[in-house]
């Protein structure tokens, strides 16, 4: 028996007000419904994941995702979901809304923990303001500390979810509010704060980071007989940068300046030019201990602009090529990503075509 994380992220988002859905609006360089995808990978508890949407979603290959279409309103993708497990002997469920994208593994923990001895299991806050209840024309006044502000994921016994939703014929705007409906238990937990429902535009203001910078430089001789890196691209070109590594100034570039905004001192520190570990290493390769000591960290990109000094190759040319090379090694969007090129009016070694230099300004939120 298996438990399932299902996704939805089907709705039309009626009270944000955008052209685009907020599932898909861009947070911290992900559509905002990849956060909690990657929560619920990253937790290791799932045997599958189900995302339910009615937008063609383009997601990581894993065999474990899959994606189906939703439904008119929020409980018909529910239904939609446990439908198509029927015969897919899962235990439990977890039901989650893509717009909260602060989803931690330890509340999927917690709430893993709770589904061993019972059926039903939901978070929820206490509200923290007085509590008024309107009856026609009349407002009365709730005791908050007896209000239960419900948060997703809610956790069920797959089977039972499925009985009790085959038979209803109500709008729901939850699944706990249809255990409620039939008197069945529910184990509620208290949830988290930061895993709060972005519902309005003017929600994502509470989502606002820490913005940090850092400036990177790079520059390398050109030499016969070698290939000429740039941005991860091999680019056509009579000569190649000189390097302990393949001598790339673009990745160099960057990676002194993403070291840069989260204080971590320099490329020359990480990658010795001494050792013989790194000889002839693959400037894009070294790209992969920094994207993972900026995850570690917390920290995201919010955008990257890089000047390339040279008098050949035009980098008018090289342009798309490289911006696709880039987005593909940051796991960022191209579109946040600049870049410019720059001459030096036939001065010096670069004007002479005898060496190329970068520098890079980037933008990273914590």
């Amino acid at each position: 028996m298996r438990d399932c994380f299902i996704l939805l992220s089907a709705g039309k988002s009626k009270r944000f007000k955008s052209k685009l859905n907020k599932q898909f609006i861009t947070y911290k360089n992900k559509p905002l419904f990849e956060h909690s995808l990657k929560t619920a990978l990253d937790s290791k508890l799932f045997k599958k994941v189900l995302i339910v949407s009615n937008k063609k979603i383009k997601i990581i290959n894993d065999g474990n995702i899959e994606v189906i279409k939703g439904g008119k309103e929020r409980h018909n993708s529910t239904q939609n979901a446990l439908n198509y497990l029927k015969n897919k002997k899962i235990k439990n469920v977890f039901i989650h809304d893509a717009a909260r994208p602060n989803l931690s593994i330890n509340l999927l923990k917690k709430l893993k923990k709770k589904l061993k001895k019972n059926k039903a299991v939901v978070p929820y806050l206490k509200s923290e303001n007085s509590v008024k209840y309107k009856i026609k024309n009349k407002v009365n006044d709730l005791n908050r500390n007896k209000v239960l502000l419900t948060q997703t994921p809610q956790c069920f016994d797959y089977q039972e979810l499925f009985n009790l939703y085959k038979t209803n014929k109500e709008k729901i705007t939850d699944e706990a509010s249809l255990y409620l409906r039939n008197n069945k238990k529910i184990k509620f937990i208290l949830g988290e704060k930061k895993n709060f429902k972005i519902t309005t535009i003017n929600d994502f203001k509470y989502l606002k980071s820490e913005i940090y910078y850092g400036i990177g430089f790079d520059i390398h001789r050109l030499i016969k007989n070698k290939k000429l890196f740039l941005g991860g691209v091999k680019i056509p070109f009579h000569s190649g940068l000189k390097g302990h590594s393949d001598g790339d100034v673009i990745i160099h570039a960057i990676i002194d300046s993403i070291l840069g905004a989260m204080r971590k001192s320099d490329i020359g520190t990480l990658f010795p030019s001494n050792s013989s570990k790194f000889k002839n290493i693959r400037s894009k390769n070294m790209l992969i201990p920094i994207l993972k000591m900026l995850n570690n960290n917390g920290f995201s990109i919010n955008n990257i602009d890089i000047n390339l000094i040279c008098e050949n190759p035009k980098v008018s040319k090289i342009r798309n090529k490289i911006i696709i090379s880039l987005s593909e090694l940051l796991s960022i969007n191209k579109n946040l990503i600049n870049l410019k090129g720059k001459t030096v009016e036939k001065l010096g070694i670069i004007g002479k075509e005898q060496a190329i230099a970068c520098e890079v300004i980037s933008s990273l939120s914590k």
